[in-house]
């Protein structure tokens, strides 16, 4: 049996949005804007905004998050170990944040992919100069 909190965690689904408008830089709650691409219900996109925000202070005031938090975290949110697990995987997927040394911390892993998808994109397959993205 495999548990969630040891579930793979390699890939996440992201919903990309075509129209300009829809641009994360563009909202008024950019955190809230991400979260709805990652999760279908509004009220986990919800959670998971709070939880990324909660691991960006912590890290910021030098007191990162540690993984044996859980149970706190878990009782803050009102939800049950599973659903934690589920969402905490769904942001290591994503590459938004990682679980080094016992500690969430926000992750370059996101950003990075997507700069990459980006690149091969406008160079490869619409031929694009790469210096114009």
């Amino acid at each position: 049996m495999t548990f969630v909190k040891d579930a793979h965690r390699t890939a996440t689904t992201v919903m990309v949005r075509s129209t300009s408008s829809n641009r994360i830089s563009r909202s008024r709650d950019p955190y809230y804007e991400l979260m709805r691409r990652l999760f279908q219900e509004e009220v986990t996109a919800m959670r998971a905004r709070k939880f990324l925000l909660m691991v960006e202070e912590r890290q910021k005031a030098g007191d990162p998050i540690k993984i044996s938090e859980w149970e706190d975290i878990i009782k803050q949110f009102n939800i049950n170990r599973s659903s934690f697990y589920s969402m905490r995987n769904k942001l290591l997927g994503a590459g938004l944040i990682s679980s080094k040394n016992k500690e969430y911390r926000l992750s370059e892993l996101f950003s990075l992919d997507l700069v990459d998808m980006a690149r091969w994109w406008w160079t490869a397959v619409i031929g694009s100069d790469p210096e114009k993205l």
